[in-house]
């Protein structure tokens, strides 16, 4: 429910910024890469981590660094959209 509410808001905000990305592909596709490496290694870490016996608190931070992990990929993902509509 959050992340639908968290994806309109993004989707409102782009719309209204209309910046131009067809100016600028270049940074894109470089911020996306230099974002999505190490994010794919902590993602896959926190995942080694929940494989793990962990005490519930550790459990429970292994489990937000996962969730949040996720929110970025899929800001990543909306990225690579967002270029794909500016070419």
């Amino acid at each position: 429910m959050q992340e639908r509410k968290e994806k309109r808001e993004f989707a409102r905000w782009w719309r209204s910024t209309k910046p131009d990305w067809t100016k600028s592909p270049d940074l894109i596709t470089r911020v996306r890469h230099e974002i999505s490496n190490p994010l794919t290694g902590v993602l896959g870490q926190a995942r080694l981590l929940l494989r793990e016996e962990l005490n519930d608190k550790a459990r429970k931070r292994a489990e937000t660094i996962e969730e949040l992990a996720i929110r970025l990929r899929d800001i990543v993902a909306q990225l690579r959209q967002v270029q794909k509509i500016g070419r």
